[in-house]
């Protein structure tokens, strides 16, 4: 599903990642671990579109999108790829269903569709009761699960999540964790997920380290 061959990002004289090559199965969840400023998240981005290489492709379902122009990748960006971040990055005025449903708007699905859609992950992520509240009335495990399911509400090919539990406790944290693999079981969602989180990483199907610029373990 996901191939990156030889990705190579610089910022100034320093070179972050040097070649770096990574394939994801469909349904695979893949961890990818490092040391602070080791390219964890630069690379996690790359694959996202969020940011484009120096050198080197990304392939998402055979579509080559580091090719793409930036109209045709933005598109790309909202049909195909769920991101996850540590700050959930919730509008403030907004519901947890209109938070939700953002994604699905801007695609433009209609609004009762959207709206279904948003409830059915609401039910499945056992948040309907927080349906109508804004993120300051919900719990930090909470706003993260109405992030997942924002991730989720345009049927991504994957989500890239960037130290997802990173603002949890233990308890929140674990919970999260054991979501990612019901979604994986459930729905067949495949993760790449960057965590300092060593029991997460642990868990994971493969666990992949970046050291120097490149990985340790394939």
């Amino acid at each position: 599903m996901i191939r990156a061959t030889e990705i190579h990002k610089s910022f100034g004289e320093l070179k972050v990642l040097k070649g770096i090559s990574l394939q994801v199965k469909k349904k695979e969840i893949v961890t990818i671990v490092g040391a602070s400023g080791a390219g964890k998240s630069t690379l996690l981005h790359i694959i996202g579109t969020l940011d484009r290489a120096d050198g080197g492709q990304v392939f998402i379902n055979e579509t080559e999108v580091s090719s793409l122009s930036e109209n045709r990748l933005s598109d790309f960006r909202n049909r195909k790829i769920g991101f996850v971040f540590q700050f959930h990055h919730l509008l403030p005025e907004f519901t947890a269903l209109e938070n939700i449903c953002i994604p699905a708007y801007i695609l433009g699905v209609p609004r009762r569709e959207a709206e279904a859609k948003a409830w059915e992950l609401l039910d499945f992520l056992k948040l309907s009761d927080r349906a109508q509240h804004k993120p300051s009335e919900l719990s930090g495990g909470e706003q993260q699960r109405v992030a997942v399911a924002r991730a989720l509400i345009n049927q991504p090919a994957v989500i890239l999540a960037d130290e997802p539990s990173g603002n949890l406790d233990s308890a929140a944290s674990y919970e999260l964790h054991q979501l990612f693999f019901r979604l994986r079981d459930t729905l067949e969602q495949t993760f790449i997920i960057v965590t300092h989180n060593q029991e997460l990483a642990a868990m994971a199907d493969r666990k992949l380290e970046i050291k120097d610029g490149v990985f340790t373990s394939r």
